[in-house]
């Protein structure tokens, strides 16, 4: 009998979600086309328009660990996708930042960490730092978009966020339209570590959007400076570049 009631409650919580789908349809946030039940925030055809890094799958040094060679000692990196000029992904990260979409943040995390469980360099993470935000910016946006893509990776790794170990001292302007130097600038002096990190071993900072480098290197200058035997790696979404 318990077994007979338990397939009703399965199949009237089928109807409820097919129902919920019908009356209030989800959309694709790249495109904005309406989702099937089978899809979830990206439709098919905008996922298979991603240029996906399969960082995973190097046995050499990938763009990501070339582009900090010199400037600063990390353990170990990844970026799930490309950044470009390509509509799709200035959708999904114009969205995540800009259009209060913080469950793509979360999701796009989720998918992140199924491929960095196939590295063995993070196999030993003890916490995820997102890149923080000043308390400014964080009010009006209402979300650190970093600490929403730490939230997805940490569901997945089953490794905690130490969220509140970082901060930013600064309000600082938008990185977009700098120049290397001026990014540099811009960020040199801007972060604080105000936590205990003396209990891991190796973190990895979460980041949405690597371009030059720039806010990433300052911080790890800022860590590194408190605790010179941490391993630090690098977690993002996307790495900058032309196509």
């Amino acid at each position: 009998m318990q077994v007979k009631n338990r397939g009703y409650i399965k199949s009237f919580g089928r109807f409820v979600d097919g129902f919920e789908h019908l009356i209030f349809p989800e959309s694709c946030t790249a495109c904005g086309t309406e989702l099937s039940q089978k899809e979830e925030h990206v439709c098919f055809a905008c996922w298979d328009k991603i240029h996906f890094t399969y960082f995973e799958g190097y046995h050499e040094p990938s763009p990501l660990d070339k582009l900090f060679w010199g400037r600063v000692q990390l353990h170990a990196t990844f970026a799930l996708f490309y950044f470009s000029q390509i509509r799709t992904t200035q959708q999904l990260m114009h969205a995540l930042k800009y259009k209060h979409k913080p469950a793509i943040g979360v999701y796009l995390g989720k998918e992140a960490a199924y491929r960095v469980q196939k590295m063995t360099a993070f196999s030993d993470l003890d916490a995820l730092i997102p890149v923080p935000i000043h308390t400014k910016k964080a009010f009006i946006r209402g979300y650190n978009q970093s600490e929403r893509i730490a939230k997805g990776l940490s569901l997945v790794l089953n490794v905690p966020i130490a969220n509140h170990n970082v901060g930013k001292t600064k309000h600082t302007e938008s990185q977009t339209k700098k120049n290397e130097f001026d990014r540099w600038e811009n960020v040199r002096s801007i972060f604080r570590v105000n936590g205990d990190l003396s209990t891991y071993k190796h973190i990895a900072i979460v980041d949405d959007v690597v371009t030059t480098g720039a806010t990433i290197e300052a911080l790890v200058h800022q860590i590194q400076r408190a605790y010179p035997t941490l391993r630090i790696s690098i977690i993002s979404l996307a790495l900058a570049r032309q196509l």
